[in-house]
C-alpha cells in the first residue's frame, strides 16, 4: 500500500465522524474567541487519533495546538472555526476545521515514516479577531516549515488573492439639547459621522480597483428630538498589499477628521485586532495541491482577474513569514457566495460534506509530497 493509499483509507474511516464535526460546529455557531464548544470537539478528536493535544494555548483560550509524529518536515495546518453574527458559518469555517482535523487524522501514524511532525493549529476569531496574528506573534509557527489549510467558496480555487485588511471603530462625542427649542446649543455627533461618510464617498472616486472603503453605523442618537451626541461605527480599508494599505488608512482618517472638524466633535477611532496582510501562497505547495485536488476530480476554472478580489485572512501575516496555501473548496452553490445566508445554507450540503473529505485528502497528499520531495516544492515567502 502506497503512502497515498493509506492516507486515504484512514481518512475515508473516519469520513462520518469528520461529517459530523462539521455538521457540529455550523448547528451551534460561535463568536471569535467564544468558541469554546468547537475548540473542545475538535480537541477530542485529534487526541482520539493520536494527537498530543494543548487546549487553550498561546494565550487564547479557545487556541489548539495538537501534535504528532517527530520527523524532520515540520507541516502546520490550520483550523478555523468562529462564525460570523446573525448569520453563523456563512464562511464556512465548519468545513475548515473538520478538513484540518481529517488531514491530521489521514497523517497521524504515519508522519514518523514519512519524516513529517504533523501540527494541527485551531486558530481562533479569523473574522476580525486575527488569531493567527497573535499566534504567530507568541510563537505558534516558529517551529513550522510550512503551514495551509482549505476554505470552502461558491467556486474552486488554488490560491485565494487574498487583500491586506484594517479593521477600526470610530467614534464622535458632541453636546445634547433640546432639537426643537434650543438645537444651537448642541454638538451633532450624528452630522459628524454624516461627513465622514460624505467624504469617504467622495474618496473612493481616487482610490484604486484593489481598494475597498466599508463601514456600518452602530449608533446615531437615541431621539429625534434630541440633539445625539455619541455616534459611533466600525470601519474596514483594504487594499492589495500592506505597503498600500498604509497610506489609504491615512486618506480614510483625514476623513474622519473632517467630520469632527466640520461639527466640532471630538473624535475617537480604535482599532479591531491586528491587520492582516495579503496572501503570498507558495508557488510549489500550490502546484502539488491542485495536482491532488484534480486526482480528486476536482476542477479549476478560469476567473476573471484570478478570482476573488477584496476577501482578506489572517493567514496572510502567517505567508509572510512560512510558505503557505490556501485554497478554495468550490461549493457550486453560485449565486449564493460567502456571508451570505444562502451560503451559510450551502455549508453543511452534499457538496460541502465532500469538500470536508477532499480537502482534508488534497491536504495530506500535499504534506506527503512535499516529505517525499525534502520540502524541495518550496520557495521563500
Amino acid at each position: 500500500m502506497t503512502p497515498k493509499s493509506s492516507i486515504e483509507r484512514r481518512i475515508r474511516a473516519a469520513e462520518r465522524g469528520l461529517v459530523e464535526l462539521s455538521h457540529l460546529i455550523h448547528a451551534h455557531p460561535e463568536l471569535g474567541f467564544e468558541e469554546v464548544r468547537a475548540s473542545a470537539w475538535i480537541s477530542e478528536q485529534l487526541s482520539a487519533a493520536g494527537f498530543d493535544v494543548e487546549h487553550g494555548c498561546y494565550g487564547l483560550p479557545t487556541a489548539i495546538r495538537a501534535a504528532v509524529g517527530s520527523g524532520p518536515l515540520r507541516i502546520a495546518i490550520c483550523a478555523e472555526y468562529d462564525a460570523l453574527p446573525d448569520i453563523g458559518h456563512a464562511c464556512g469555517h465548519n468545513i475548515i476545521a473538520a478538513a484540518a482535523v481529517g488531514a491530521g487524522r489521514g497523517l497521524a501514524g504515519l508522519a514518523d515514516d514519512l519524516g513529517l511532525t504533523v501540527t494541527v493549529l485551531g486558530t481562533p476569531a479569523e473574522e476580525g479577531g486575527g488569531g493567527k496574528v497573535l499566534m504567530l506573534e507568541r510563537g505558534a509557527f516558529d517551529e513550522v516549515d510550512a503551514a495551509m489549510m482549505v476554505h470552502p467558496a461558491a467556486v474552486e480555487m488554488a490560491a485565494m488573492p487574498g487583500s491586506a485588511v484594517s479593521m477600526f471603530d470610530v467614534s464622535y462625542r458632541g453636546t445634547p439639547a433640546h432639537a426643537g427649542a434650543y438645537p444651537e446649543r448642541g454638538v451633532n455627533a450624528a452630522d459628524a459621522m454624516t461627513v465622514a461618510q460624505v467624504a469617504v464617498g467622495l474618496l473612493r472616486q481616487q482610490t484604486t480597483s484593489a481598494d475597498r472603503i466599508q463601514g456600518i453605523v452602530t449608533e446615531a442618537g437615541t431621539a429625534p428630538n434630541v440633539i445625539p451626541d455619541a455616534s459611533r461605527g466600525r470601519w474596514i480599508v483594504r487594499s492589495d498589499t500592506l505597503g498600500a494599505l498604509a497610506p489609504l488608512k491615512a486618506r480614510v482618517q483625514r476623513c474622519f477628521e473632517a467630520g469632527a472638524l466640520a461639527t466640532g466633535c471630538e473624535l475617537s477611532t480604535d482599532p479591531v485586532g491586528p491587520d492582516y496582510a495579503d496572501m503570498r501562497p507558495d508557488r510549489g505547495m500550490l502546484a502539488l495541491y491542485r495536482a491532488n485536488a484534480e486526482a480528486l476530480g476536482r476542477t479549476f476554472p478560469d476567473l476573471p482577474g484570478g478570482g476573488v478580489v477584496g476577501a482578506a485572512t489572517d493567514m496572510g501575516n502567517v505567508s509572510h513569514v512560512v510558505p503557505t496555501i490556501h485554497p478554495m473548496l468550490g461549493l457550486d452553490c453560485a449565486p449564493a457566495v460567502n456571508h451570505q445566508p444562502e451560503f451559510t445554507a450551502a455549508c453543511v450540503t452534499t457538496a460541502a460534506d465532500r469538500a470536508v473529505l477532499d480537502g482534508a485528502l488534497a491536504m495530506a497528499w500535499t504534506a506527503a509530497d512535499l516529505a517525499a520531495a525534502t520540502g524541495g516544492g518550496l520557495s521563500a515567502p
